[in-house]
């Protein structure tokens, strides 16, 4: 792969100016989604300021702690960074201090072949991965505090379509001259060009680090102006249909199976189920989200069967899930050997060729790379404090009517449990994504903190005096 050329460093080196400009001219919620968002879009991937001890600067982690310094510095702000309730906390400290242990536990060197071993993790190794984790869930404590609101929540999905409208013409380009917008502005193409080559033609990746990338973003897009399809006022239906049929359309441009499958579950569920229905749907995603990985490494998962209703539908396809198994099979039994921290970085977590040195598998799905390298523990913490918001969410849905989740919570709900959805088969965990789980978690708690004000209180019981 081509080296970044100097346009990519400049634009990593401009982006401070630009979140300045953002949180100067819009409100706090509105300039942390653009910081986030537009970073996310738009900036070089594959592209890093490796400085000694302190974490990179890529296009993930600058925006994220650009909004953080701003927040604090240009607006005053005071950023809370444990949630209300105490599985909550305990998510956090797992999350931020699992590195720590896994590193710790990893010191030993692995042989791979003569004269070449894979590197022990050191205490310099703890020290960046803690706040590599601690940078990952940023906009989750970001989103808690300044999306909180039905109002930020629309400002949220508001901004999803229309920078989903802005992307799709770059994407349409792609499409038919192939994915060269990376290559003409960054002067490199960031991952392998055989991969964008889907039925006679291409799927685009623009900016992005992979195809799969841009149609999850294009489905998150799809799924905001269907919300908004259903809110809006009957003057404004044409033009949100019309909306929500371009976007439908730039999904079919994609490429993408997957997300077409999540579409067909997920669109009916946000244009027609009510509000607390929607709500408990995405607090169950979360459920089969956390337990797969559960029952995979448990080996309860009948793959086998799987395996032939795909290859009924589309060889192709099965043969592209059966190669997903086996390395995830390979993987999990790797990471059996180190079942709680797991083997660290340094590409420990795979299996090498004894001769060449070579990793001989690879990994897609965000599940089993964090298992790998972080072990059970790792997973439980990850994931668990990804669902803790849909869980919470769902707790609510239980005990409250539709009226009390706003269409912008229930809708981003759903957005948020597919793209969980997708952390199976894929690794799509952006800023993006605990940008909106934030959210989601300061509503659930918003709406927890309403239902516990609203209860009568008993009245006071009167000491009786006897003489």
């Amino acid at each position: 792969m081509a080296q970044p050329n100097i346009i990519a460093y400049a634009m990593l080196l401009a982006w401070p100016f630009v979140a300045w400009q953002l949180y100067r001219r819009l409100d706090p919620a509105r300039a942390l989604i653009w910081t986030i968002l537009a970073g996310y879009l738009i900036l070089p991937p594959a592209t890093k300021f490796d400085f000694p001890v302190v974490p990179d600067f890529d296009k993930d982690s600058l925006p994220v702690l650009l909004a953080l310094a701003l927040s604090i510095f240009l607006l005053r702000d005071r950023i809370g960074f444990l949630p209300a309730g105490r599985l909550g906390k305990a998510l956090i400290l797992m999350f931020v201090l699992s590195p720590f242990v896994t590193v710790l536990a990893n010191a030993d060197p692995i042989p791979v072949r003569q004269g070449q071993d894979i590197p022990g993790m050191r205490v310099y190794d703890s020290v960046a991965a803690v706040a590599n984790h601690v940078i990952y869930a940023l906009p989750l404590f970001l989103g808690r505090r300044y999306l909180a609101t039905p109002q930020a929540a629309r400002a949220l999905l508001a901004a999803l379509v229309a920078a989903g409208l802005a992307y799709s013409l770059p994407m349409l380009v792609e499409s038919r001259l192939s994915p060269q917008m990376n290559v003409w502005v960054y002067g490199f193409f960031q991952h392998d060009f055989f991969q964008t080559i889907r039925q006679g033609g291409y799927r685009p990746v623009v900016f992005l680090p992979h195809g799969l990338w841009v149609a999850m973003f294009t489905l998150i897009c799809l799924a905001a102006s269907a919300v908004f399809l259903r809110m809006g006022p009957a003057e404004a239906r044409p033009k949100q249909l019309a909306v929500f049929l371009y976007l439908l359309l730039m999904l079919v441009v994609c490429k993408s199976a997957g997300v077409l499958v999540y579409a067909f579950a997920m669109l009916p569920l946000i244009l027609f189920a009510p509000r607390r229905w929607q709500v408990l749907a995405a607090a169950l995603v979360a459920v089969v989200v956390m337990t797969y990985p559960l029952l995979r490494g448990a080996h309860l998962v009948p793959l086998d069967a799987i395996l032939d209703q795909a290859r009924s539908l589309s060889p192709d396809r099965a043969w592209s899930l059966q190669f997903r198994i086996e390395n995830e099979e390979i993987l999990l039994a790797r990471a059996g050997e180190r079942p709680w921290f797991g083997w660290g970085g340094y590409a420990r977590n795979f299996v090498h060729d004894p001769v060449t040195g070579e990793m001989t598998n690879i990994a897609d799905g965000a599940w089993v790379i964090q298992i790998g390298t972080y072990g059970w523990l790792g997973y439980l913490a990850e994931f668990g404090l990804l669902c803790l918001p849909l869980w919470l969410l769902g707790r609510e849905a239980l005990v409250q009517r539709s009226t009390a989740f706003p269409p912008e919570v229930a809708g981003l709900a759903l957005i948020f449990a597919f793209n969980m959805l997708d952390l199976l088969p894929n690794g799509t965990l952006v800023p993006l994504s605990w940008l909106i789980a934030g959210a989601l978690l300061g509503h659930a708690e918003a709406l927890r903190a309403a239902r516990k004000a609203a209860r009568p209180k008993a009245p006071p019981v009167q000491a009786v005096i006897r003489c």
